[in-house]
């Protein structure tokens, strides 16, 4: 049973914000989380490897997911339990381990009945990024109030597919990773109310961190239907830590659509008033991870991220043929490892987008609809 003790081992440190013990959010919302997020790749269409774990004291869960896709295949372990102590970031065979804040971390997911599984050191590429935050209301409600910051870094240890053992270095192998937390739709799905048929989170995302070398470029934006963008960010970053970032400027961007679908096959994204001149970024997706389903991401209606699994840690294996899922999934968000040019140069990130409901500007006039 779930312990109804206050205190926890994180007790013991000066870092409270209230007078609240660490084990409870200061706000009361249903819907407050703290997650981390990492990716992995090796700068090709390889494979794509995404983990993920998050904390929600309001519904009293922890949860944990990899999912690889490789070779048409995507492979998931997921994992959960009661969450007791906030200081504790591991759920069944997976865990986080910080060497170095902000610095150096270790992502362990043990062998397991999925085939998938690692044992990997993150080194941070540059500083970590203070992203702009996203609060959004609708209808009355506050749906995301998050913060959230991200870093560019490179992987160093071993990663198993069907049991084959794939070594990872950081000289080909690298991958963005971000923190956030705050206020989102997590847990069992709430009654609708006021805010029938419409959607979360409404319009096109778009997110991609990139990697350059000598510096990175992060590129966000949110534009909901009518054209108005609750949130948009364009920011290169350098690894030179004596270096200030460089606002780019408003973002634009001019996407290409599979026909019948909402998959996009690449994108320019341009900063017309960067400090020092126009860039425009050439970005392919090479392989995709659909993490809409099987990871907790909101289109699987019994697991969801933060969703009550049961008194006793619940560990799952899921298997999925790519070319199966992708109907399904595209309706949600899309991460795939991306390739990006510009001046010259050439990077790998995330390449991630999402359309959701009507937006009219890539011919998506009604919620189902796909791509002419």
């Amino acid at each position: 049973m779930t312990s109804e003790r206050s205190i926890s081992s994180g007790d013991d440190y000066p870092i409270h914000q209230t007078s609240e013990f660490i084990r409870h959010a200061a706000t009361s919302d249903r819907n407050f989380y703290d997650r981390y997020y990492f990716n992995l790749h090796p700068s090709s269409d390889e494979y794509f490897a995404i983990f993920g774990l998050g904390q929600y004291p309001n519904l009293g869960t922890t949860d944990a997911f990899l999912a690889v896709t490789r070779g048409g295949t995507q492979r998931i372990m997921r994992a959960s339990k009661p969450l007791a102590d906030r200081m504790d970031v591991s759920v069944g065979p997976m865990r986080v381990e910080i060497i170095e804040p902000l610095e150096k971390l270790r992502v362990v997911v043990a062998p397991n009945d999925a085939d998938v599984s690692m044992d990997i050191v993150w080194t941070a590429s540059h500083a970590a990024f203070e992203e702009p935050r996203q609060y959004l209301r609708t209808k009355g409600t506050v749906m995301f109030d998050t913060q959230r910051f991200a870093q560019m870094g490179r992987w160093e240890g071993t990663l198993t597919v069907a049991g084959e053992e794939i070594e990872v270095t950081p000289d080909r192998c690298g991958g963005s990773r971000d923190r956030s937390w705050g206020v989102r739709p997590v847990g069992e799905r709430q009654p609708d109310g006021i805010r029938q048929d419409i959607n979360v989170m409404g319009g096109m995302w778009n997110y991609m961190p990139m990697d350059f070398g000598d510096h990175s470029i992060i590129y966000m934006c949110h534009e909901e239907a009518d054209g108005n963008r609750p949130l948009e960010e364009g920011v290169r970053v350098w690894s030179d830590p004596e270096r200030e970032p460089d606002w780019l400027g408003r973002p634009e961007w001019e996407h290409d659509m599979v026909s019948g679908s909402r998959l996009l096959s690449g994108s320019r994204i341009s900063f017309p008033d960067a400090p020092e001149g126009a860039i425009t970024i050439e970005a392919t997706p090479l392989v995709t991870n659909f993490i809409s389903l099987g990871t907790g991401y909101g289109m699987d209606e019994d697991w969801r991220h933060g969703m009550w699994q049961g008194d006793e840690e619940t560990v799952q294996a899921l298997e999925y043929a790519v070319d199966e899922i992708r109907d399904l999934a595209q309706y949600g968000v899309v991460d795939s490892v991306g390739e990006f040019t510009y001046d010259g140069k050439t990077g790998f990130g995330l390449y991630e987008h999402g359309f959701f409901g009507p937006f009219p500007k890539m011919d998506l006039h009604d919620r189902g609809d796909l791509h002419p």
